[in-house]
Parts: structure tokens; C-alpha cells; sequence
């Protein structure tokens, strides 16, 4: 069963070409049924998230180059134009890389615990889209339990760290004082989450939270105690803000330049931080252009996280150890579906032989031939078919003189060692 993992990361493409490869949320449904109309394409996970898209299958091809034309023909994107940006791995490599991925250890941010649940729930969607059956199943299963005994048995998790992190981290750079800045945070997905929660480590009080249905915002305005508006009221709110953090599924920019000048002209200039965190962004790219404007993009957040890195090296190292561990199990698994056929055809093999030679015997005492005579003529019959092959396969392995084959055929026929040859 060839399993394939293909995609573009925050290590192969800047944000500029990953947010043309992202999948919106409303479009996964359409992406799997246009995916597995493809030829040879049996199953499939398709994971979008800030910093990479990744498509994970199970294609009977070799060549993988139909999947990565049909992922640029989906978008509208010329065919090779990021050829050299994507990547590619089979079978045991593909399998390493997912194990690896879910534990975090292929992330921006060294082991952290976010992607994983993006994971899951980019499985659910696959589930939902019915493009998952038993080999990916298996196969993402073994990805959740080898990342828990990861985060169980390693400090890969210590410290919590990630983009949602350092982005409260870079706020606190530039603001040495959050107490005494107002932040507006637009979304309210996981990430906007994790910033929120770190934000109220450090006693911001007061918290704005943007999105376009006030209903899904509400849980936060809560656990936050801050306020909420609509994506509309946006331009209204924004010159109030010092911080502006934006991670949403919008496929079309929320914050243009035009609606900062107006901000910063209100505040009389007063500076104004944007983090954007979302693929693709939600803050024009313009906004940089602007005096007393700082915009910081996922990939701008780099330097920050790569400071946070080394603590978590030494737990890495065992995490890889766990990876390769949990990676041979699910190849040996694989591998015992060729052993789970076999044992089906030498049963069917076994079951025919036995019916054909039971019907000759019910012909036979139907013809009034002797019952007893019938059943040892049955019985002889039916053993020397029987052992006919695996007595050829041990005189064949007698004369190689290999011992190991022959006490691995001796084991596999029920023969002791102290059985005599």
C-alpha cells in the first residue's frame, strides 16, 4: 500500500507562496471530492494550516506529479511555478515525516502542541469528506499515539511555546508594559485562544475581540473578560488600539493601508504594533510602508522562536527515539497485511482441496463402496496433498544447508527443535 506525503512548510516556501497553496475551510469539502476523483488516488488528509499544506495519501502511482498539478490546478497556480518549493516522501519516509509533524518537531516552534490538534481535526474533515479508510486510519491513528507518549514521556512540551507565544512576546518588546495597552485581536480560532491566555498572564486589561459572527466570540469575551465587535466594526475600534494580533480563515485581507492612515491619524501618530499570524494574511502587506505602523508577519516571529529552540533540543532527541519506535510498529503492522493475505489464500487453497476431495468421498458411499475403505482413502489423500508442498520447501531448505530458514519453516509446521529430522 504506497503511502505518499507531499506539501510546502515554513522551511521550503515564504508565507507569499504558502498562502496561495492554503485551503480555506469552506473548500475542503469540494478539494477531497476533486482529490480522489483523481486516478489512483484511494484515500487522503489534506492538513492547511499558518505554515504549511501538506496532502497525505495513499496513491497506487509512483510518480507523484498528478497530485502536485492537481494541488496548483485547484488553486489556479501555474503549473511548476513552485516545483522547487515542494516536497515529497513514500511509504516509510512518508510515515516518519507525519509521526514527526504531529509531535511538532517539524514546526516553527520546536515541539509545539498546537499542531496536533490541527491535525486531528484536519483527520475529522478527511472523515467527514469519507477520503479516509483503513490504511489512513491506521496510519494517522499511530500519529496521535506516538505524539502522546511523546508529550507523555518528554519535556518536549515544557514551557509552553508557540507562534501565539511569540507573538505576546514580541508585543512585550515593543510595549514593555502591557498593563497599559489596549489590544484588539481579530478571530477567534485556537490561536487567537493561546493569545488571549498569555495576555492575561501578563494583566492586560483590556482586550477587544473581533469576528465576523459575535456568537463564536462570545466564549472568549468571557474567559477574557474583554469586549467584542463584528469584522464591519473594525475601522471604528482600530485607532483605540495599540496592539492589533489577526489570525483568521479569510481568504481576502482584513486591515488594508488605507484604514491604518486613518487610525494613525486619529492617534495623532501614536505607534500602533500588527501581528499578523494568518495564511493567507490578513493585514496588507502596504501597512509596513506606513510611519509609526509595525507589521510582523508568522515569519517574522522566526527570530523569537528560534531563542526558545534549545531548551527543547535534548527532549527532541528522545522524541526521535519514541518516532522511530512508533514508525517500525506501523511498518511491521503494514507488513503483516501481506502475511494476513497469504494466510487467506493457503486457507482458501486448503478449504478447496478439502471439498474436493470430500465430494468424491460422498459420491463414493453413495455408490455403495465401503464405508471405511472410503474414509481412510479420504484421509490418506487429504494428508499427502497437504504436506505435499511444505515436504518439497523442507527438502529444498535441507540441501541450501540454511539452518536458519529450516528452523524458521520447522517453527512455522508446529515441529520442535528437539524433534527428530
Amino acid at each position: 500500500m504506497p503511502l505518499f506525503a507531499l506539501g510546502i512548510n515554513h522551511q521550503t516556501a515564504p508565507v507569499e507562496l504558502r498562502e496561495k497553496v492554503a485551503f480555506a475551510p469552506d473548500s475542503l469539502m469540494v478539494a477531497y471530492a476533486d482529490l480522489l476523483s483523481q486516478p489512483l488516488v484511494k484515500e487522503a488528509v489534506i492538513i492547511s494550516t499558518c505554515n504549511r499544506c501538506e496532502i497525505y495519501c495513499h496513491y497506487e502511482g509512483h510518480d507523484i506529479t498528478p497530485i502536485l498539478r492537481w494541488l496548483t490546478d485547484f488553486h489556479g497556480i501555474e503549473a511548476g511555478a513552485f516545483d522547487q518549493n515542494f516536497y515529497s516522501y513514500q511509504d516509510q519516509q512518508a510515515v516518519n515525516h507525519l509521526f514527526r509533524v504531529s509531535c511538532g518537531l517539524d514546526s516553527l516552534v520546536l515541539g509545539e502542541p498546537q499542531i496536533l490538534g490541527q491535525i486531528k481535526q484536519a483527520f475529522a474533515s478527511a472523515g467527514q469528506a469519507k477520503a479516509v479508510s483503513k490504511t489512513l486510519n491506521k496510519w494517522f491513528q499511530y500519529a496521535f499515539s506516538v505524539a502522546k507518549r511523546v508529550r507523555t514521556d518528554t519535556q518536549i512540551g515544557a514551557n509552553a511555546i508557540s507562534v501565539a507565544f511569540a507573538a505576546v512576546s514580541l508585543a512585550r518588546q515593543i510595549f514593555s508594559d502591557l498593563k497599559k495597552s489596549r489590544v484588539l485581536l481579530i478571530g477567534a480560532g485556537e490561536t487567537i485562544e493561546l493569545v488571549g491566555k498569555y495576555l492575561l498572564e501578563h494583566e492586560v486589561p483590556n482586550i477587544t475581540i473581533a469576528n465576523r459572527t459575535l456568537e463564536r466570540a462570545m466564549g472568549l469575551v468571557e474567559q477574557f473578560n474583554a469586549n467584542a465587535i463584528t469584522l464591519e466594526e473594525i475601522p471604528n475600534h482600530l485607532a483605540k488600539s495599540d496592539i492589533i494580533i489577526s489570525s483568521t480563515a479569510s481568504p481576502l485581507p482584513i486591515i488594508g493601508k488605507g484604514m491604518v492612515e486613518c487610525a494613525l491619524k486619529d492617534r495623532r501618530h501614536q505607534p500602533m504594533l500588527f501581528i499578523d499570524i494568518a495564511v493567507p494574511r490578513d493585514i496588507e502587506q502596504q501597512v509596513a510602508e506606513l510611519n509609526d505602523a509595525y507589521l510582523y508577519s508568522v515569519d517574522d516571529l522566526q527570530g523569537i522562536i528560534e531563542e526558545n529552540k534549545q531548551a527543547r533540543v535534548e527532549a527532541a532527541i528522545e522524541a526521535e527515539k519514541i518516532i522511530v519506535a512508533g514508525v517500525s510498529d506501523f511498518m511491521a503492522w503494514q507488513e503483516s497485511l501481506k502475511a494476513v493475505e497469504s494466510i487467506r489464500l493457503y486457507r482458501q487453497n486448503s478449504e478447496q482441496l478439502r471439498d474436493e476431495l470430500l465430494q468424491r468421498a460422498i459420491t463414493s458411499l453413495a455408490n455403495g463402496n465401503d464405508s471405511e475403505k472410503v474414509l481412510k482413502e479420504l484421509a490418506f489423500k487429504l494428508t499427502n496433498k497437504l504436506i505435499h508442498h511444505p515436504s518439497q520447501a523442507l527438502t529444498t531448505v535441507s540441501q541450501t544447508g540454511n539452518e536458519q530458514d529450516l528452523a524458521l519453516l520447522r517453527l512455522t509446521l508446529g515441529l520442535s527443535q528437539h524433534d527428530e529430522l
